[in-house]
Parts: C-alpha cells; structure tokens; sequence
C-alpha cells in the first residue's frame, strides 16, 4: 500500500524537488515549526519532517495537544496545525527510526531546518553525538557539506551554549537566533514569528513568506 504522502515516481522526464528536512525538537516555541510547514506545503515544496521525544511532550505542556506517534497521523497532524490539508509532500519519521531515508547521505536533501533547537541538541551536533534519528539526519547534512540551519530557542546562553553554537557554525551551520525584528511592524505574534522563519528561510535561498524586508520598498538613497 502506498502511504498517502510518500513522493510519486518521478517520470524519466521528470526531477522532483530535493526535500527539505525539518527537525522539530522539544525547545519551546513550536510555532516555528508549524508556520515552516504551512509556508513550505502552501509552496508546494516537499518536507521530510522528524520531532524528537521531547518535541511531543513539549506540544502537550504548550498547546494541550497530543502529538500523534503513528507517522501517518502524524503527518495529518502537522498538516491540521498548519491549516495546510493537501498542497505540499510531507512526510514524517520517527525519531527512533534511525534507518530512514533522512539517515543517510546518499539520500540528497536540500539542507536541513532545527527549529526549534533545544541546547540538549546543539550540544550534540556540535559533539557529533547521534543518538536519534534528528541528530543523525543533521550529522549528515555537515559531513556531505549540505546546508543545515540551527535555530536555538533558549535565553540566556551560558558559556558552554555559546561554545556548542561556535562549534557548530565552526563546522558549517548557520546559526539563526530566534529573535524577530520590528522594522516590518509587526500586528500579531504571527508577524513576530513568520520573520523568524522567514530569515531562517533565506539560509536555503528560500522566499515563500510575504515579508516586508528593510527598506526594499524604498528609493534608493543618492
């Protein structure tokens, strides 16, 4: 049997789009996670999505929401949170799942998002620890030299926070705080948060978010 969103069989005529990996860890502010997936499956762009444990115990403190283990229900989960029912591929892994396409590198991607990133993780990517199934998919986007953008969500950093995240940028990832701006005048949280990931967005030279960006509609200064 088929699964519902697994990518169709490209014709020999036709190359589908590389995924893009979402790994959704148990930081606070899942709302990153769920505005990523609206935008990409609103640009009908394909997501290999994988949330660790603590993501799901996180959604339960935050929302009140039981996240689903069951990858398909999963899938329809992230779909219902977003308000995105059928455009985009989306597809979900557990994160014990170790043996997934994600956990190799010969499956090419077009880079990886952690968003958002608890410092558990940054430690570990920065260790090159991989203990699940996120942290191998995101070991594997620095050792194949693909994108892989951190979006740590903690406040204030200690030492050895600032220190993993220097390893890691040392290593090849960017790293994107999630710190939103004002300069677009922001209305609502979902202003504040689609800036976020809007910058995150633009470390894969990505532009699916309406954004109003600094000073683009104004003349050019003599």
């Amino acid at each position: 049997m088929t699964h519902p969103d697994t990518p169709p069989i490209a014709s020999p005529t036709t190359t589908p789009s590389r995924p893009i990996v979402l790994g959704v860890t148990g930081a606070s502010g899942l709302i990153y996670a769920v505005r990523a997936v609206k935008y990409l499956l609103e640009a009908n762009e394909a997501i290999e999505l994988v949330a660790s444990r603590s993501a799901a115990m996180v959604w339960n403190a935050e929302n009140q929401i039981t996240m689903p283990t069951d990858p398909v229900k999963q899938a329809e989960f992230w779909r219902s949170q977003a308000g995105v029912p059928i455009t985009g591929r989306l597809r979900c892994h557990p994160a014990s799942d170790v043996g997934a396409n994600i956990a190799s590198g010969s499956f090419r991607t077009r880079g990886m998002i952690v968003m958002p990133c608890s410092m558990s993780t940054v430690g570990k990517l920065a260790n090159g620890l991989s203990s699940d199934l996120l942290e191998r998919a995101a070991d594997v986007q620095l050792k194949e030299g693909r994108s892989l953008v951190v979006v740590p969500r903690e406040t204030p950093f200690s030492l050895i926070h600032l220190r993993n995240l220097t390893a890691l940028a040392e290593a090849g990832a960017r790293i994107v705080p999630a710190i939103p701006a004002w300069y677009h005048q922001p209305q609502t949280i979902e202003d504040l948060v689609d800036f976020v990931v809007a910058r995150v967005f633009d470390q894969l030279d990505l532009d699916c978010i309406p954004l109003k960006r600094w000073k683009e509609d104004r003349p050019e200064e003599e």
